[in-house]
């Protein structure tokens, strides 16, 4: 059964734990072109994008799950938003966890929002990230 709006409420294991670490900041604040002193140094925070690697990683059971008939090559990445409780600090070690919230079918799309819960290993809340994609239906006869 394809993406519908039954499908609203479903929600993925975590991820895998991942740690946050100096170096990981500092390749992303590089790659990002920006020099802000609180991206280095002893104890450094991370730029508020850098919790999208996160979430990506929660992506995949979304995307993995065959029950949704859902391809990435038929995606395009709508939307995003962070909603922050505290910034990502080199140390943090983080999972995430994705729940679809919204499925709208429209003609030959589907229209899925997804929230992404990011915590700590021990439950301390740091973040949530919400996307929207747009995903299109294969043509008919076409390989998925």
């Amino acid at each position: 059964m394809p993406i519908s709006e039954q499908h609203v409420g479903r929600t993925y294991p975590p991820t895998e734990p991942y740690e946050v670490s100096a170096a990981k900041i500092a390749e992303f604040a590089r790659a990002l072109g920006d020099d802000n002193p609180a991206y280095g140094g002893d104890a450094p925070i991370a730029p508020p994008t850098f919790v999208a690697v996160i979430a990506a990683a929660s992506w995949d059971a979304l995307f993995g799950d065959r029950e949704l008939d859902l391809a990435l090559r038929r995606v395009v990445h709508a939307d995003q938003r962070f909603d922050y409780v505290r910034p990502l600090r080199a140390g943090d070690v983080v999972r995430a966890v994705l729940s679809i919230e919204k499925v709208r079918v429209r003609g030959e799309v589907d229209i899925i929002g997804v929230s992404v819960q990011v915590a700590t290993v021990d439950g301390e809340r740091v973040c949530s990230a919400a996307s929207t994609f747009y995903h299109t239906h294969a043509a008919a006869g076409a390989a998925a």
